[in-house]
């Protein structure tokens, strides 16, 4: 046998006394004396037991307490024991002794109550108040102050108003000032402060704990300025405060941010030594400055207190996480264990936060192992949301919903969590259905979740589920006074193209941030309207507000949509002057991409080339530049450098590549291209997907384009968005199969997108199909009444049809419904980098003179070569001459001209409009280009035109 089988149990002292008891045990001759001494020992024990929270010698002394049979004669007893077992935690053991005593009294249910109350148990707590007053006993001040406990846990302010009307027909309050600041303390929790305030006003004493009671509340609340505000009454009141209202307002200022009210009781509590013997103070320190973003002085106070623990590290690890600085977070967390501090729940939460910003997936997993090693998932929800957040956030799916599964409760955090991963990873259709399940269990969503699912429609483009979500918002009066959630439906809104609303909802806010106005000006950008966007970024700087970064970036996306050089040029001077391009690599690329849209290609390199850090999407946004202007030499040069100096063309490059070809017309090379990037390893993207299937459009490959679909949802696992759906009609539309272009319609989630009906109302105005083309008109006009494109494109189909009237009506319809009238501009650059604007008529250019009389012998030209105006295109309000002159100064024919009179004949013409070219427009420019012997290129809104000898690959 080894030294360890000899060794034996150290004697405890409360053996000693256990013994000392059984001695004692009643015989048939046993005194008055020994029952009294053994009583004594009993009780002794058991206040030993609970000062030390020993519950295993606790309930060796019980079955001693049982087998004595003293229970059956002694409630004192009895009521020691509960107590013992509550301040233990075994509320379910104090709970069955209760149950099993003969004769119950008032302590013997206040202790338990009290038990329930120190634990959280509110709800239970009240269960055994009602028993205790249906068994006839009638509770004293101490059961009351317990139970006003339990209803601020639950917030139950109706069952604190009746316990108070009873204290107040008893008259306790004149005489117990403790019962007094329960009754503050539980209107407070339950977020009746007026309440709260009255009975503070009316208590015969008030003390510092009065105070502190109503501080409380309104820090649980978040009411920071609030509790600042009563802070400042109490000590006008003649009160000092003590530990704990120092602690509260610190954590009122951490809310507001107050660094400078921070400062001030920092100060006081300096002065007054607290610091040295009070640790909890110092942890109030850390998290006050932490969250007001002062981490370097949240570190100081933090390294200079005389204490530390788990508390001071989680106040300093969730600093860091709040303001951004992960990376911090964890190298704090490390230091914490290298100094010998376990992490509790609280600190396993903050840093698998940090993981998850991070995708720190690895670190996130040893987190993980080490949770479940401690059996803590099995107690608290709140590490079971944070592991969710952690793998939906690196976008594991499988594994967060393995978790989700495993929670033994889930509660709507759970849902939100798995909902925002899902949405933080562009996966909207899977968001929608987590929302749906998560509402099957009967779970109401809050703000949060709104704000999630908001963003999942606004990804989907799921106008009529975001409609709904709305109603339902305001429904429960979440609006009032939420700007993120606000904020939330602008962007979805504007996401599915639902301007007005949108615009509505953002007048209508108390409070507009720049946040609020970026939303806006990038859903004006993302559907292609640079002339409201550029109007919101004006709107915005006239409200005093500055542009961001964010701001910059989509302001520049609606300077390339409009081909604005003079607006871009202008952003561009203010980003160099704030310096902004030495650390936004962001603002770079949108500076290059909108050189590039605008034509100014030379510009687009010299920037390009002057950036201090260049990523692969600089190089996407000059490669795209080329491609979209007919430069395919030029964009498949820029790849192969881009290769060279070691950069991989991602999925941006080849899709920039392959858009190019396709709105060239170029379908061969823009599939060559498609098959290329995949045999080097480069998976195609939805973006990719569109633009092959406009080649195929353009082309009219029927087959291949209904095959590309196909396989794009079977063999890469990409579900269709509104575009694709909307290039498939477009693709049907073109061939004349107009069935298979409604069943496409018919077949998507959701019919409420603009896009799919000017598809379909343009392939009838190609073909003359008056009743389909009506059938989309009106519901184009149902989801949007204010774009003009609908109405004109809509009376060109009735005049073609020679319905006269009825082209007249939709005129009248246009102007009833008071659409802006949208104005063409066009502009060509010349060699120099001069940018030429025109507007539709437009007399202002220097050359104008010159530029109409070469127009008229363009025009007479033409009329030599059996043209005809299309007066379809105009507005049937006019002279018949008059009309033929409008077709003949549309802008774009102005700025063909212009380039005509200013440059080389061997030189390409490339001239850029906001619109799409009109059919008039097309013959015309083919004309001009054949008559001319000039290559012309125009690019729309839609597409690059090439025309060359009298033609147009485009197939328009």
């Amino acid at each position: 046998m080894g030294a360890s089988s000899d060794r034996r149990a150290a004697p405890n002292p409360r053996d000693k006394v256990t013994k000392e008891a059984l001695s004692a045990i009643p015989g048939e001759k046993q005194n008055a004396k020994e029952l009294k001494t053994m009583r004594l020992s009993f009780m002794t024990s058991l206040k030993a037991c609970a000062k030390k929270k020993d519950l295993y010698q606790g309930s060796r002394i019980h079955a001693d307490i049982r087998d004595s049979g003293l229970l059956e004669k002694d409630t004192c007893l009895g009521n020691m024991l509960v107590s013992m077992y509550t301040k233990c935690g075994a509320l379910v053991r104090a709970q069955q002794v209760v149950d099993e005593l003969p004769v119950r009294d008032i302590v013997s249910w206040t202790a338990l109550m009290t038990g329930y109350v120190q634990q959280g148990q509110g709800k239970e707590a009240l269960c055994c108040f009602h028993r205790m007053q249906r068994e006839g006993l009638s509770p004293n001040a101490i059961t009351y102050s317990c139970i006003l406990k339990a209803c601020g846990i639950v917030h139950d302010a109706n069952m604190g108003k009746q316990i108070h009307d009873d204290i107040v027909s008893q008259r306790l309050l004149e005489k117990d000032v403790v019962l007094g600041n329960a009754l503050v303390d539980m209107y407070a929790k339950c977020g009746a402060f007026m309440k709260a305030q009255q009975v503070l006003g009316e208590l015969p004493i008030r003390d510092v704990v009065s105070w502190n009671a109503l501080i409380a509340g309104y820090v649980q609340h978040g009411h920071g300025k609030e509790a600042l505000g009563c802070f400042q009454k109490m000590q006008r009141d003649g009160f000092s405060p003590n530990a704990i209202t120092y602690a509260c307002i610190l954590k009122a200022c951490g809310i507001i941010q107050d660094i400078d009210m921070g400062k001030q009781i920092h100060d006081e509590i300096v002065s007054q030594g607290l610091l040295e013997k009070i640790v909890v103070l110092g942890n109030a320190l850390v998290d006050m400055y932490a969250k007001c973003g002062a981490l370097l002085k949240a570190q100081r106070v933090f390294d200079e207190l005389p204490i530390r623990n788990v508390v001071s590290w989680n106040a300093l690890i969730s600093g860091y996480v709040q303001h951004g600085l992960n990376k911090e977070a964890v190298g704090c967390f490390h230091r914490m264990r290298s100094e010998g501090f376990s992490p509790d729940v609280v600190t396993y939460a903050s840093v698998l936060k940090a993981c998850g910003v991070m995708q720190d997936l690895d670190m996130g997993k040893k987190m993980h192992d080490e949770i479940a090693s401690q059996g803590l998932l099995k107690k608290d929800v709140v590490l079971g949301n944070a592991l969710v957040d952690m793998y939906a956030r690196c976008g594991v799916f499988l594994k967060a919903q393995k978790v989700f599964d495993e929670l033994p409760v889930r509660n709507v955090v759970s849902w939100t969590a798995l909902l925002a991963g899902y949405v933080q990873h562009g996966q909207g259709k899977e968001a929608l259905g987590c929302f749906q399940r998560m509402r099957s269990e009967g779970l109401s969503p809050n703000a949060i979740t709104y704000t999630c699912i908001l963003k999942a429609c606004g990804i989907m483009q799921n106008g009529v589920m975001g409609k709904q979500i709305h109603d339902e918002i305001v429904s429960l009066g979440l609006l009032k006074n939420d700007i993120v959630l606000s904020g939330a439906l602008v962007d979805m809104y504007s996401k599915c193209g639902v301007f007005t609303k949108a615009l509505k909802i953002l007048d209508e806010l108390s409070v507009r941030d720049v946040v609020s106005w970026n939303t806006l000006i990038g859903g004006y950008a993302q559907h292609g309207q640079g002339q409201e966007a550029l109007g919101c970024f004006q709107r915005m700087q006239r409200d005093g507000l500055t542009p961001d970064a964010i701001t910059y970036a989509c302001t520049l996306k609606a300077c390339g949509l409009m081909q604005d050089i003079d607006m871009g040029e202008k952003i561009h001077d203010e980003i160099v002057n704030q310096r902004l391009l030495e650390k936004n690599v962001v603002l770079g690329s949108a500076l290059v991409d909108m050189f590039a849209k605008c034509g100014v290609l030379l510009k687009a390199q010299k920037v390009f080339d002057d950036l201090p850090i260049r990523d692969a999407v600089s190089w996407d946004a000059l490669i795209a530049g080329y491609a979209q202007h007919g430069q395919g030499q030029e964009a498949l040069g820029c790849l192969q450098r881009m290769q060279s100096e070691g950069f991989v063309p991602s999925v941006v490059s080849w899709t920039a590549l392959i858009g190019g070809y396709a709105q060239q017309g170029r379908t061969k090379e823009a599939l060559h291209c498609f098959h290329w990037m995949q045999q080097e390893g480069i998976s195609p993207d939805a973006i990719t997907f569109v633009n092959v299937l406009n080649a195929c459009s353009r082309s009219g490959l029927v087959d291949e384009g209904q095959t590309y679909f196909d396989d794009m949802r079977e063999k890469y696992g990409i579900a269709p968005n509104p575009e694709h759906y909307t290039c498939m009609v477009d693709l049907f539309g073109r061939a004349r199969l107009f069935d298979k272009a409604l069943r496409v319609i018919m077949r998507m989630p959701s019919s409420g997108h603009l896009s799919v009906w000017y598809a379909l109302l343009g392939a009838c105005r190609k073909w003359g199909n008056v009743s389909l083309g009506r059938f989309a008109f009106d519901h184009a006009v149902q989801l949007d009444g204010c774009n003009a494109a609908a109405y004109v494109v809509m009376s060109s189909i009735y005049a073609a049809a020679g319905m006269q009237e009825e082209a007249q009506n939709i005129d009248r319809m246009r102007m009833k419904n008071a659409t802006c009238k949208q104005l063409r501009h066009s502009c060509w650059v010349d060699a120099s980098g001069n940018v030429h604007n025109f507007a539709g008529g437009d007399p202002k250019h220097p050359q104008s003179e010159q530029i109409y009389v070469k127009l008229d012998d363009s025009k007479f030209k033409s009329s030599q070569q059996e043209y005809s105006p299309d007066l379809h295109w105009v507005s049937h309000n006019l002279l018949a001459n008059s009309e033929e002159d409008m077709l003949w100064q549309h802008s774009e024919k102005l700025a063909i001209t212009c380039a005509i009179i200013n440059s080389p004949q061997e030189k390409d013409i490339c001239i850029m409009t906001d619109m799409q070219v009109c059919g008039d427009g097309h013959t015309t420019t083919s004309l001009i280009s054949k008559l001319e012997n000039r290559k012309i290129m125009v690019k729309d809104a839609d597409r690059l035109h090439i025309f060359e000898n009298g033609k147009c690959p485009c197939n328009d």
